[in-house]
This record gives C-alpha cells, structure tokens and sequence, in this order.
C-alpha cells in the first residue's frame, strides 16, 4: 500500500493550484477525485450523472454538482457527446479539473460550458481530495482548496 505523498498531507485551505482556464465561469463546490481517466463513450449515464464503467474505481458514483476532478478523457469521439448530454438532462458536474488535455475533454468541457480548468503547476489529483470543497476559476486558472 503506498503512502501520500508529503505535498498532498500538506494541503490546507486557501491552497490555491495555478492552471490555465479552459472554460470561464467560477463555481464553488464539493471536489469528486478520479484516479483514473473517465470513458465518456459507455462509461457514464447522462441521464444519471454516474460513472458506469465496470472496473472504474468510482463506478456508481454520482458526479452530478461536483466538481469532477481526474487525469483526462479516454475512448473515443462521442466523449463530448455523452457529457453534452449530461448538461442537457441537468445532471453536468459544476465543473471540471483534469491534468492532461486532449480534444476529447476539452470539447466535453466546452459542450457541457462548466468552468474548467486543466495544464497545472502541480496534479490536482494528487492535491485535491474528494469531498474537500473548491472554488474553480475557469477566468483566471485556478482552483483554490476553500476546506
């Protein structure tokens, strides 16, 4: 079993990650942390808000009015669709924190128009912890740790 890292058990609030923002838009919420990339095609129910994919770490979870924090997007194309499709159901997360940026999850941001924040100084995955609660600031590409 590994430990944390020291920076991660260091964290308090008012720690602030610097980033560039994606989509603007600022959103204060409850943090939801992926250690793994998120399918979009398949591995979530639009209609529910929860990640499905079977060997997920978080499969049944709901990310619906969290922030969605994880490493980036996999699979294929139809990624923007599915989280499209979250926006339009009203099951979107507030925002959305991921460390690699690729076109599939930039897209899915941009259609799902939550704040969103991606490229950091240090891996929000490692920092954030799920539950903790953050302020996303898609202006100004940060993502501060409020408690």
């Amino acid at each position: 079993m590994s430990m944390p890292s020291t920076e991660a058990r260091a964290v308090t609030p008012g720690t602030v990650l610097r980033g560039r923002g994606i989509v603007p838009g600022i959103v204060r919420a409850e943090a939801l942390v992926s250690p793994e990339t998120i399918s979009g095609w398949g591995g979530i129910d639009p209609a529910q808000g929860t990640i499905i994919e079977r060997r997920h770490a978080l499969c049944g979870v709901c990310f619906t009015g969290k922030v969605l924090v994880f490493p980036g997007a996999k699979g294929s194309s139809g990624w923007s669709g599915f989280f499209q499709s979250t926006r339009l159901l009203g099951t979107a997360p507030a925002a959305m924190v991921f460390t690699t940026v690729t076109t599939k999850a930039v897209l899915g941001a941009v259609v799902t128009r939550v704040p969103t924040v991606s490229e950091f100084d240090r891996d929000p995955v490692q920092i954030i912890r799920t539950g903790d609660i953050v302020e996303v600031d898609g202006d100004a590409g940060t993502v501060t740790i409020v408690g």
